[in-house]
């Protein structure tokens, strides 16, 4: 008997000496990705060099139309390269040439090799049509419990029903799960650092929305103490293996007068930027006084989401603002399909028993037939026009 409780003592000192040893891998290896081969913030005048090289950056936010999420687009099962071909191919059609991409930690967690592979051939089928994305690492909105596998059915009527988080809330508020994260930080972005049918890089999507009106009630009431770091830390995994694009996380909401006005959490963003992007859903003449107050930073600006037709935000009064101060615009959606985003936000609390009579956002029905010719042919006489 002694010399089993001596041997279970023993094998369980082992399997803690394991753990401590484990985590203090883990945390050596986050560490060492802020501290190995680092580059700088670039300069204004760095920036300003890439965005010379562009042109002027007209896309959408991309997600094919028989996807709901970004896990379904990416998922081995359900990658549909002939609905993103067709698709990328109308975008092109247009003028298009950047389109914005989310990515997802569990996509990387699942199967690193096989998602390098599909991304791959995505970016490949992008290049073939002229079309450079921002790639997304992370995002705050909509669902925060992300499951890998099959994907829920849209709920009929309800925009963006199946989005999902990214990390979701249960390795946001575990920071045991912080080095799997840095390792697809620093994996994902080291394996195209120097690709350069890439744009950017769009660290974190709106990473302090609370997501009120959809999941508010099981959001993490100080969910911004914890995206705050942890966007900072992504930030410096990123430069840690030296990519060749530019860094970004954009700014959303709040006061934008000058830099003391700013949320600690868009201070951050403009900051660890390369290349300021922002968003904006208003009228035009907010957009233009965003555009002002965003002009201080001296550095690119790209809006990489605008266009809700119910908001009065449209293609005929931002795109002609975009151009006239060299902004890049990025509309929030191309082809109506499995996200549901020609509803809007309100579909989450009012029901619609039929497709609203003014979409919200998308250009194209699954078809290939714009929601409105007018605006398509605006788009590309934009684009086209010396």
């Amino acid at each position: 008997m002694k010399f089993l409780k001596t041997t279970l003592w023993a094998v369980l000192i082992c399997l803690s000496f394991q753990n401590c040893a484990k985590k203090a891998e883990d945390k050596k290896e986050e560490d060492s990705t802020s501290q190995t081969s680092a580059r700088e913030i670039w300069t204004k005048q760095q920036a300003k060099d890439w965005y010379a090289k562009q042109g002027w950056l007209v896309g959408a936010d991309f997600l094919p139309s028989t996807a709901i999420n970004q896990l379904e687009m990416f998922q081995e099962a359900s990658f549909d390269t002939t609905t993103i071909n067709r698709e990328l191919g109308w975008a092109a059609g247009i003028g298009m040439n950047t389109m914005r991409v989310y990515l997802h930690d569990l996509l990387y967690e699942q199967d690193s090799a096989g998602f390098f592979k599909r991304l791959d051939v995505f970016l490949d089928i992008a290049s073939k049509h002229k079309i450079k994305p921002v790639l997304v690492l992370f995002d705050s909105c909509w669902d925060p419990f992300p499951k890998l596998g099959k994907q829920p059915d849209p709920k009929p009527g309800v925009h963006n029903s199946g989005w999902v988080q990214s990390p979701g809330l249960n390795a946001l508020k575990d920071s045991t799960q912080y080095p799997r994260l840095a390792r697809y930080v620093t994996g994902t972005v080291a394996k195209f650092a120097d690709d350069d049918r890439v744009l950017a890089w769009d660290i974190w999507n709106e990473p302090d929305n609370p997501n009120t009106s959809s999941y508010g009630k099981v959001e993490l009431p100080n969910k911004v103490d914890y995206v705050l770091p942890l966007m900072k830390k992504s930030f410096s995994w990123a430069r840690s293996v030296n990519p060749s694009q530019p860094l970004t996380a954009g700014v959303w909401a709040g006061d934008w007068t000058s830099h003391e006005t700013l949320k600690p959490i868009e201070k951050a963003s403009i900051d660890e930027s390369d290349v300021v992007t922002f968003h904006n859903y208003d009228k035009p003449q907010d957009f233009e006084k965003r555009i002002k107050q965003l002009q201080q930073y001296d550095r690119p600006l790209i809006c990489t989401e605008y266009m809700s037709r119910g908001n009065g935000s449209f293609f005929e009064g931002f795109l002609p603002i975009a151009k006239k101060y060299n902004v890049g615009a990025i509309n929030w959606g191309l082809v109506n399909g499995k996200s549901q985003t020609i509803y809007p936000w309100d579909s989450w609390k009012v029901t619609y028993t039929s497709e609203p009579k003014l979409w919200f956002h998308d250009i194209f029905q699954k078809d290939g037939k714009p929601y409105r010719q007018a605006e398509v042919d605006l788009i590309k006489n934009l684009t086209t026009a010396k």
